[in-house]
């Protein structure tokens, strides 16, 4: 039986434990949402690169929103999982259409983040959390239960020194999380002393990419992360394994299959 929409939400925000991290192999089509689902995860994340890529476009909200949203339905539709996607900013819509739009694919969960897709700049802090407050009380007015994972990107753009970066992710986090993010996802962060900061000062459960193994699932669980995402780390692994038996198999006739 699926669950309604509600439920779905509910579920999904009770698994962001700190120390017992929701673990996000995330899927970028309905057959691999379905691997994931088959192989025991809770939920489903998308990755907007591995999207885009599926897609025909590049990252960066170059993917027209309708065939995100559409790609979004079609994950939705063959899992009974609760589904959260990578939504970068917003593809540019008002906080209202955008809720109104995503609520009908059936996804419940959704990320947000606080630089530009297409020139990388950083947005103002105070902007982006009225916009999450917007997105938050758009969903409240449509009777949308959604849960929000505000995206903090001064690690990825560098923006400003090691201890700046800090610092800045730790206010916008803040500032967030009393928007009405549910999580807060501070992208690049891998140090553990950064992590273990982060945790500590961070009044709220802290989204950490998996960052290739550096760490491992146990370790991020024992800094105090709640959600470990894989980005598009999976789908660029199975490609660079499809590409390589696609070499092999026309430079030097080998079977592919043997690989």
């Amino acid at each position: 039986m699926i669950e309604p929409s509600q439920e779905r939400a509910a579920t999904l925000r009770s698994l962001h434990v700190p120390g017992d991290p929701v673990v996000l192999p995330n899927a970028w089509d309905a057959a691999s949402a379905r691997m994931v689902e088959a192989a025991g995860f809770p939920v489903v994340a998308t990755s907007s690169f591995a999207t885009a890529v599926i897609l025909g476009y590049e990252d960066g909200e170059e993917a027209p929103v309708d065939e995100v949203l559409a790609a979004a339905a079609q994950i939705f539709r063959a899992v009974s999982l609760p589904v959260t996607v990578d939504f970068e900013r917003g593809y540019r819509l008002a906080p209202a259409e955008l809720v109104e739009r995503f609520a009908v694919t059936g996804a419940v969960g959704l990320n947000l983040e606080d630089s530009s897709p297409a020139s990388g700049e950083v947005i103002d802090a105070a902007e982006q959390a009225d916009f999450l407050a917007a997105v938050r009380a758009a969903a409240a007015s449509a009777g949308v239960d959604l849960v929000i994972n505000a995206r903090t990107d001064s690690f990825l753009r560098r923006a400003g020194s090691p201890e700046e970066q800090l610092a800045a992710s730790i206010d916008r986090s803040k500032r967030y999380l009393a928007a009405g993010a549910d999580c807060v996802y501070p992208i690049a962060a891998g140090d553990p002393d950064v992590i273990r900061a982060l945790v500590q000062d961070i009044p709220g459960p802290v989204n950490v990419g998996y960052g290739q193994g550096k760490l491992s699932l146990a370790e991020l669980a024992e800094l105090g992360v709640a959600r470990v995402s894989f980005g598009p780390t999976m789908q660029q692994h199975l490609y660079n394994k499809f590409g390589s038996a696609m070499f092999s198999a026309v430079a030097s006739g080998e079977n592919p299959f043997a690989l």
